[in-house]
């Protein structure tokens, strides 16, 4: 009786074990994922960091707006949606200029 409690005991804690170890790694995950969409780098998905350190990395502070390719709206810096396109960023007012952007770039570029 005393040997299946050991050995109950053993394997309650390797459990212990695991699970504190997928504790900690969706602790992780959690933190990566709103560090990612609210914090740092929420720059990558919504183009920029909105003014803080551009003048370092050897961006035009005068150049606050960039014309939408599709519509030729006017779009400020830090506003509507960007795309990477053939190393040069393109700034859209919307999420459908950028769908028609994204259907034809060429048509748009030329």
């Amino acid at each position: 009786m005393l040997n299946e409690n050991v050995g109950w005991a053993n394997a309650h804690r390797r459990v212990g074990i695991v699970m504190d170890g997928l504790l900690s790694f969706l602790l992780f995950g959690v933190f990566f994922y709103l560090m990612m969409r609210f914090g740092c780098g929420a720059h990558m998905v919504h183009g920029g960091h909105k003014g803080h350190g551009s003048e370092a990395q050897g961006h035009n502070p005068q150049q606050s707006s960039a014309k939408d390719l599709v519509c030729g709206m006017d779009v400020a810096s830090g506003e509507g949606y960007s795309k990477m396109y053939e190393g040069r960023a393109y700034r859209f007012c919307s999420r459908k200029c950028l769908d028609k952007f994204d259907a034809e770039p060429q048509r748009y570029l030329s």
